[in-house]
């Protein structure tokens, strides 16, 4: 039980940073435009992974060449993100562009779970799973309201 609230925390925390990134990207793209503003955002997240990397002893760097080619280009997403939030956030506001987010983060997740992509174990979209989606799209439909 204790597992499970720690990492309903842990997946919390994430959802709050990127609650307040997404404001945050939103302004500073508005201020010095968005690849800049990505570049800062990227560069900040790099010296802040490198202390971490340090800090747990480098951990399995060294392993990074044998990794699937698209492991090493997926941080093209996080640019994606970052432009998507710098010109959402300022025309629709923080909780209607993470709606968005959410909501595309939510189909992407079916689709990897049930295909097993990117070495996911297999989850097969059910009944369940569309109705939590269905209940999602709704939710985002009304916060764009």
């Amino acid at each position: 039980m204790f597992e499970t609230l720690l990492i309903v925390g842990i997946g919390l925390a994430g959802g709050f940073a990127v609650g307040a990134q997404a404001q945050i990207a939103g302004s500073m793209g508005n201020r010095i435009g968005g690849a800049a503003g990505s570049f800062i955002v990227h560069l900040g997240g790099a010296v802040a992974s490198l202390a971490l990397l340090i800090a747990r002893g480098g951990e399995n760097i060294s392993e990074w060449r044998y990794l699937p080619w698209y492991m090493l280009g997926s941080g093209v997403f996080g640019l994606v993100l970052y432009l998507t939030l710098s010109q959402t956030v300022p025309k629709l506001g923080a909780t209607s562009a993470i709606a968005l987010v959410v909501v595309g983060q939510l189909l992407v997740g079916l689709l990897i779970d049930h295909f097993g992509l990117f070495d996911a174990s297999v989850r097969s979209i059910d009944l369940s799973r569309i109705a939590a989606a269905i209940l999602l799209l709704a939710g985002a439909y009304l916060m764009l309201r």
